[in-house]
């Protein structure tokens, strides 16, 4: 008996499937940027910026403060997954997965949830580069936090960067808060973005290989000082941006930036079409289809060290 793998998930229904591909990239899944996921076309972020406001009193109304309003605009761009895959090749992993032998948390109800899921798994992995150092001039990207930060005329703070090791890894974290503008300074939602390579070599410093540290490290643990929890330097947040080049580090609020998508958009589309009734074959044709972009709110606000 043969079962067909045909399905078809569209405009609304989508979702949930998309969500898992897109939100998944770990920067969205752990929060650490402000999600917008229901923009159609695009969205129009108001960007407020208050002068002085407070005087010395007086019996008359007199206005004491402009605020002036400027837009930023996310436009999501349209994506698509096209590719073929053999059932056949599949199978062995989802029936050992059903029956309890697999390193997966989550057990796919069906064979073509199977698809799905490994297919958002590697959507979500790609999102996540992309967010970071992604260019729209390479296909299948959106411009990246990076590239948008380091353009010309971005706006953004700049402070020239160094390959980082774990000798100079605190001067060069000094040097990214030390350009923190003073109105984001103290903000609750202030975060240090790192690339991988930075967290590391920082983690080592903090182990006691570093002069200024002193050779027992954090609480005299050495290396096994750290365990996987949360990072922090000046009592700045510092969070790992997988998709972040080599050696580059941003410093920005998460409030003051987005990733937007249209979860609800109608042209989305999760499919699967089997070929079986169509040519014979065993293969599956995995097609999705959805958008993605990111944007700054206010770039004079953001530090980038590149």
């Amino acid at each position: 008996m043969s079962v067909s793998l045909t399905s078809t998930y569209a405009g609304e229904f989508s979702g949930k499937y998309l969500s898992a591909a897109l939100l998944s990239a770990s920067t969205l899944d752990k929060g650490l940027i402000t999600v917008l996921p229901n923009v159609k076309y695009k969205s129009v972020l108001q960007v407020g910026a208050l002068g002085s406001i407070v005087a010395d009193a007086t019996c008359d109304y007199t206005a004491s403060g402009t605020l002036t309003l400027s837009e930023k605009i996310i436009q999501p761009e349209e994506f698509q997954v096209n590719y073929e895959v053999c059932r056949k090749d599949l199978v062995n992993s989802w029936e050992a997965e059903q029956m309890g032998f697999s390193a997966f948390d989550h057990l796919a109800p069906s064979l073509s949830d199977f698809i799905i899921a490994h297919t958002a798994a590697k959507v979500a992995e790609q999102i996540e580069n992309t967010i970071w150092s992604g260019q729209t001039a390479t296909a299948g990207e959106f411009d990246g936090f990076y590239y948008l930060a380091t353009a010309g005329g971005s706006g953004c703070v700049s402070v020239t960067g160094t390959t980082v090791t774990a000798t100079n890894v605190i001067d060069e974290l000094g040097k990214v808060v030390d350009a923190i503008p003073a109105a984001v300074y103290g903000k609750e939602d202030l975060v240090i973005y790192v690339a991988p390579g930075v967290a590391r070599h920082y983690i080592r410093a903090l182990g006691g290989f570093v002069a200024t540290i002193g050779g027992a490290g954090v609480d005299n643990k050495g290396t096994s000082w750290f365990n996987g929890g949360e990072l922090s330097f000046d009592g700045i947040k510092i969070a790992v941006a997988q998709g972040l080049p080599a050696n580059s580090m941003m410093a920005a609020q998460k409030s003051n930036m987005f990733f937007g998508t249209g979860l609800l958009n109608d042209a989305n589309e999760v499919k699967l079409l089997d070929m079986s009734d169509l040519d014979g074959s065993q293969n599956v044709r995995v097609i999705m289809r959805f958008t993605a972009a990111v944007a700054m709110g206010v770039n004079s606000d953001v530090v980038i060290y590149a």
